[in-house]
Parts: structure tokens; C-alpha cells; sequence
């Protein structure tokens, strides 16, 4: 293994693994609930909806869409200000959370919203005349029949959001995108650079499995 690996330093290969899965788990999380409620949002206040407002929707939709439309590597330096102010600090894996969540909250929000769109209006309206609160019509009607849809985006997000840490690694986030710049390329050591794009390459595919497991459990049609 040392003739093949010269260069691998396998507990640093294990601290930087632990990183990148460390900033997936949390932004993922924090992006499954952030864009779900965004996501409710531009839903409910669309044309024709319960709740339709030109305004709020605009305001939301034009949030959602900027954030969207900036590229990550980007948008972590323009976030730096922000980052410091709530983390204290620019660098390490904590630091990058902000900028991750930021960046992929929007993304799955907008697939939030396509998959309530997929709802029948039919069931919307039928909970509505039975006097149904907007909660009861969330958890009750909306979060439900949309399941599988919002499992299989946040699993495509997730996937997305590795890719945001390998990129927020290159700005010192930690984590394998850092290892693979800083060991791997700088340094001219190959084998650190297939290592990591090998251990990225598992935790996306495990991500991908799980998602494809539990949207194929949970979808009865």
C-alpha cells in the first residue's frame, strides 16, 4: 500500500473525510427544513392558491432566484462578512455551513415548490371545504402526498452540497476538497487527489441509495 500511496496520509485522509461528511450532514438538515418552508411559501402564495399574494411571492421568488443563480464559489466570499459575524470565523469546516446552507436552501426550495404543484388540487380543495386549518393542510395534506418528490430532491441536493464543500475546501473549509488542493494538487501528490475524489465518489453514491431506498419505501403509487 505505501509503494502505491506514497504520498496518502491515512489519518489525515480520515480527519478530512469526517469534515466533508460533518458539513453535509448539518447543511442538509438545516436545507431540508429551510427550503421546505420556503418552498411552502412560494406554493401557498402563488396565483390561485390559499393563500395567493403578488407581493410576498415576488419578494421570495427574487430571494429564491438570486441565491440561486450565484455561483457557489462566489457566493462563500461575498458571504464572508456574514460567516464571521455568526461564526467567529472565516476558516474550517464550521465556517463553511453558512454559505452551504445559503446556497443550497434556494436550490431545493424551488423543488419544494414543483412537487406541491404535483399535488392534486382536487385533495387541497376537498380539506379546505372540510374546514381544514392552512396547518392541518400542510401536515396533513401537502407534506404527505409530496413525500417521495421531496425525498428525491433533497437527495439530489445533498449530492449538490458535497460538491459545495470540495469547493469550499479550496477557500480553506476543511474537509477532502481542501486535502485534495492543498496535499493533492499544490504539492503535486496525485494519489492524495484519487483518494479524495474516491471517498467523495462513495459518500456520493451512498447518499444517492439511501435517497433511492427510502423515495421507493415511502411511494405507494
Amino acid at each position: 500500500m505505501k509503494e502505491l500511496l506514497p504520498n496518502v496520509e491515512w489519518d489525515k485522509m480520515w480527519e478530512a473525510t469526517v469534515e466533508t461528511i460533518y458539513m453535509t450532514a448539518i447543511s442538509v438538515v438545516a436545507t431540508f427544513v429551510l427550503g421546505i418552508i420556503l418552498g411552502i411559501l412560494l406554493f401557498l402564495t402563488s396565483k390561485g392558491n390559499i393563500y395567493e399574494n403578488k407581493i410576498i411571492h415576488a419578494f421570495v421568488a427574487a430571494i429564491v432566484n438570486i441565491f440561486r443563480s450565484i455561483p457557489f464559489i462566489i457566493l462563500i466570499i461575498l458571504l464572508i462578512p456574514f460567516t464571521k459575524a455568526i461564526v467567529g470565523t472565516i476558516i474550517g469546516e464550521t465556517a463553511a455551513l453558512p454559505a452551504l446552507i445559503v446556497g443550497a436552501a434556494p436550490f431545493y426550495a424551488r423543488m419544494v415548490e414543483i412537487a406541491l404543484k404535483e399535488i392534486d388540487k382536487g385533495v387541497i380543495e376537498a380539506a379546505r371545504a372540510m374546514g381544514a386549518k392552512i396547518s392541518t393542510i400542510i401536515w396533513k395534506v401537502l407534506l404527505p402526498e409530496s413525500m417521495p418528490a421531496l425525498v428525491s430532491g433533497i437527495t439530489v441536493t445533498a449530492i449538490a452540497i458535497v460538491g459545495y464543500t470540495a469547493m469550499a475546501g479550496v477557500v480553506g473549509a476543511g474537509g477532502l476538497g481542501n486535502l485534495a488542493f492543498l496535499d493533492g494538487f499544490q504539492r503535486s501528490h496525485n494519489d492524495v487527489t484519487r483518494i479524495c475524489t474516491i471517498i467523495i465518489l462513495i459518500i456520493v453514491f451512498s447518499i444517492q441509495f439511501v435517497g433511492d431506498y427510502v423515495t421507493s419505501k415511502i411511494d405507494k403509487r
